[in-house]
């Protein structure tokens, strides 16, 4: 198998490189059950993220992230928005994201009536993973613009390739896309 290696302020991160249906191949990055490297990326992105009033992020990948990034800076809750409406989210929001580079479809994003309180009026930062084409993001725009949130900051772990050139965007590191 081949991999990338990446310095994430301070921690390496061999990420292992793995083809996609479209035939571009990622470096791919997995916080899920690493401890060590969400934790640290987690406090990364709080010295970042220190003057927003709440955080929101999509499940999954960036539950646990965001979680650390939210005890580092003091918030007692952040927002999920899920990827599938549960019973308790009948008077929540909801919004349609584009094919996604990692998911290849489409999909919808819920927000909990909690959770969209949480947001409105406040200075909102999203949290994720990486950032790539962007169709992730915009629906997380989208569901803080729902909720009235003001939107704040976009930080990220990663990011991938041309997202890397956005100025609307913070991150810790950058990883290309393989041909």
């Amino acid at each position: 198998m081949e991999y990338h290696t990446v310095d994430i302020k301070g921690y390496t991160a061999k990420l292992p490189i793995l083809p996609l249906p479209s035939g571009i191949k990622i470096a791919f990055f997995n916080l899920h059950g690493n401890t060590e490297m969400t934790e640290h990326c987690g406090k990364e992105l709080a010295k970042l993220l220190s003057d927003c009033d709440v955080l929101i992020t999509a499940e999954s990948k960036g539950l646990q992230l965001t979680h650390c990034v939210a005890r580092e800076l003091g918030h007692k809750y952040y927002a999920v928005a899920r990827k599938s409406k549960k019973l308790y989210m009948q008077d929540g929001i909801e919004t349609q994201i584009l094919s996604s580079i990692t998911t290849g479809k489409e999909q919808n994003l819920y927000l909990s009536k909690h959770d969209a309180d949480l947001l409105k009026g406040k200075k909102v930062g999203i949290v994720d993973d990486v950032v790539s084409t962007g169709a992730s993001l915009a629906g997380l725009e989208k569901i803080v613009e729902l909720a009235g949130g003001i939107l704040h900051k976009k930080a990220f772990v990663l990011a991938e390739d041309a997202a890397a050139d956005r100025t609307d965007v913070i991150y810790l590191a950058t990883i290309p896309v393989f041909a």
